[in-house]
C-alpha cells in the first residue's frame, strides 16, 4: 500500500509529539528518554498498532544522518579546556578499549553458543561481527543522559566520558566493516594491511575534521548573508558536507564530523549562540527520529527468541568485558583512581549506534544478520534500563557526584550575550518588602558592579534611570560582572531565594 504524503506527515508528527510527551514524563521518574523514544517506536510498529516499516536501507540512511548530527552537536558543545586534561586516556579508551571490548565479548559469545545455546550455531566470525557492532559506547545515550540529568562529576570524568563516546564510533565502525568483508569474501585478511587501513582512516578523518573545521569557521565569518536565520542552516550544511567528503577520500566520516564540531564550537563565528541553539534542538530531533525509526524497524516477537543469550551477553559486557577493557587500557594513567575507573566502566552505555551498525549486515544480506540485529537490540534495551537509569545513583555510591549549580531560565526577559562576554544576569521581583529601601531605583542597595538594564511593568518594558519609581510587581533585569556581585545584590535587598542565569 502506498502511503500518501499527508498521511506520512500526520503519522510522523503524531509520533514525534507522543515521544516528547512520554520523554517529559519519563524524565521525572529517572527513565532515559532515549529508551522511551525506542519503546514508542516499538509500540506503534508491526507488533503494536501495526505501522509497517521494513525498509532496512531507509533505516540505515536515517540512522547515519541522525548520528552525524548528534556527533556534530556533541563536538560543538564540548570545550577544549574541559577535554584537554583527558585527551590521551579518552583516545586510548576510544581505540584500544573498543578493540578489547570487541575481542573479549566475541570470545564469550562464541563460547556461549557452543556450550549453552548450540542451536544458534554461531561461528567465531559471526561472534566477532556481533561484538564489533556493540563495542563502542553510544554518543547519543551518553550525551543525552549526562546532560539531561545535569550530572556533575568530579575528576574530569564527564569530559572523559563524552570524549570517549563521541570519538569511539569510528573504531567500532571499522571493525564492523572489517568482519563483514571477511565473511563476505571468505578469505583470511592480511592483518598488517587491515591495521594500516584502520590507522589511515583514523588519521585522514582526524586531519580532515580539523582543517575543514577551521575552513568552516572562515566561511561562516566571511559570508555576509542578509538573512541571519540562514547562518544555523549554513553550519548544519557544512557539517554534513564534511562527513560526506571524508568518505570519498577514504577517511572516517564519524571521527571527522566530531572533530570538526570541536574545532568550530571552540572558535568565534558570527551568530554563534543562535547557531548552537539551533544545532542543539536539531540534535534532539535527530535522537527522537533515530530511536523512533529503530523502534519501528524491530519485530518484538523475534526478540523473545534471542532473549536469554542476549541477556547473558549484555550482563557479561556490563560486568566483565567493559570493566576489564577499561582497567587494562587505563593502567598507564595513574592519576585516574580506582573509583573513577569503576564509574567509567559503568558508563558503557549501548544505544542507537550499535543498532545502526547492526543494520549494516542486514542491508548487505549477510547470513545471520537478523539474529545479530535482534541480539544487539536486546543488549541496547538492557544497557539503557540497567546503566542509563542508575548513573546518578552509582556516582553517589562512588562519591564522584558534585552538587549541581542550577541556573534559572529567564521567565520575562529573553536576553543573551555572546559567550565571550563573561557576565551573570538575574530577574528580581520587586515586592513591598523590597521597597522599604525607597521607591526610586537609585535608592536600591545595588553593588558597584551591578546594573538594572530593563524593567517590566505589566506588559510594558522600558530602560530605567536612577529616578525611575518602582512599584510592587515590577520585574528588574539585573546584570553584573560576576556571581559574587549578584549574591551581594540579593543579600543587600533581603532576598534569599537566590537563582540566576550565568552567561557561559
Amino acid at each position: 500500500m502506498i502511503i500518501g504524503t499527508e498521511l506520512l506527515l500526520l503519522t510522523g508528527s503524531v509520533l514525534f509529539f507522543i515521544s516528547m510527551l512520554v520523554g517529559k514524563a519519563g524524565h521525572r521518574f529517572g527513565v532515559p528518554v532515549l529508551l522511551l523514544f525506542l519503546l514508542v517506536g516499538m509500540l506503534f510498529g508491526s507488533d503494536g498498532f501495526g505501522l509497517m516499516f521494513e525498509n532496512v536501507q531507509t533505516a540505515h540512511t536515517i540512522g547515519t544522518l541522525c548520528l552525524c548530527i548528534i556527533l556534530f552537536s556533541g563536538g560543538l558543545d564540548t570545550r577544549f579546556s574541559d577535554i584537554r586534561p583527558v585527551i590521551v586516556p579518552g583516545v586510548v579508551l576510544a581505540t584500544l578499549g573498543v578493540f578489547l571490548t570487541a575481542i573479549i565479548t566475541a570470545l564469550f559469545t562464541w563460547w556461549l553458543s557452543g556450550k549453552m545455546f548450540p542451536a544458534l550455531g554461531v561461528g567465531l566470525l559471526t561472534a566477532l561481527l556481533l561484538a564489533s557492532t556493540v563495542s563502542s559506547t553510544d554518543s547519543a545515550s551518553v550525551f543525552g543522559i549526562l546532560r539531561s540529568k545535569g550530572l556533575v562529576l568530579k575528576h574530569n570524568l564527564r569530559p572523559l566520558l563524552e570524549l570517549e563516546s563521541g570519538s569511539n564510533d569510528p573504531m567500532a565502525y571499522m571493525l564492523t566493516v572489517l568482519f563483514m568483508g571477511i565473511i563476505q569474501s571468505g578469505k583470511d585478511p592480511n592483518l598488517f594491511l587491515v591495521i594500516g587501513n584502520i590507522l589511515l582512516q583514523l588519521v585522514v578523518g582526524a586531519l580532515i575534521g580539523y582543517f575543514m573545521g577551521r575552513l568552516a569557521v572562515r566561511l561562516i565569518n566571511g559570508i555576509r548573508m542578509d538573512n541571519a536565520s540562514l547562518y544555523p542552516v549554513l553550519l548544519l550544511v557544512l557539517g554534513i558536507f564534511i562527513f560526506a567528503a571524508t568518505y570519498f577520500v577514504k577517511g572516517n566520516g564519524y571521527l571527522a564530523i566530531y572533530i570538526a564540531g570541536l574545532v568550530i564550537g571552540n572558535s568565534r563565528f558570527v551568530h554563534k549562540r543562535t547557531s548552537m541553539k539551533f544545532m542543539d534542538g536539531f540534535a534532539w530531533m535527530s535522537q527522537i527520529m533515530l530511536f523512533l525509526t529503530l523502534g519501528l524497524l524491530v519485530n518484538p516477537a523475534e526478540l523473545l527468541k534471542v532473549l536469554f543469550p542476549a541477556l547473558f551477553i549484555a550482563l557479561f559486557m556490563t560486568f566483565f568485558a567493559r570493566p576489564l577493557s577499561v582497567f587494562l587500557t587505563l593502567i598507564p594513567f595513574r592519576k585516574i583512581g580506582f573509583r573513577d575507573k569503576l564509574y567509567v566502566s559503568w558508563v558503557g552505555l549501548r544505544g542507537a549506534v550499535p543498532i545502526i551498525f547492526a543494520i549494516m549486515p542486514l542491508a548487505e544480506g549477510i547470513e545471520g544478520a537478523r539474529w545479530i540485529f535482534n541480539i544487539v537490540f536486546v543488549i541496547t534495551i538492557v544497557s539503557l534500563l540497567l546503566q542509563g537509569t542508575s548513573l546518578p545513583l552509582v556516582a553517589k555510591w562512588l562519591k564522584l557526584a558534585d552538587k549541581p549549580v542550577t541556573y534559572k531560565a529567564f521567565e520575562d526577559f529573553d536576553v543573551e550575550f555572546s559567550e565571550e562576554i563573561k557576565s551573570a544576569m538575574t530577574e528580581i521581583l520587586i515586592s513591598a518588602e523590597t521597597l522599604k529601601y525607597g521607591k526610586n531605583l537609585i535608592e536600591m542597595p545595588l553593588p558597584d558592579k551591578t546594573l538594572v538594564v530593563m524593567v517590566k511593568r505589566g506588559e510594558q518594558y522600558f530602560v530605567p534611570t536612577g529616578q525611575t519609581a518602582l512599584y510592587a510587581g515590577d520585574k528588574l533585569l539585573v546584570i553584573s560582572d560576576d556571581e559574587e556581585a549578584l549574591r551581594e545584590t540579593y543579600t543587600n535587598m533581603g532576598i534569599y531565594d537566590f537563582s540566576y542565569q550565568k552567561n557561559r
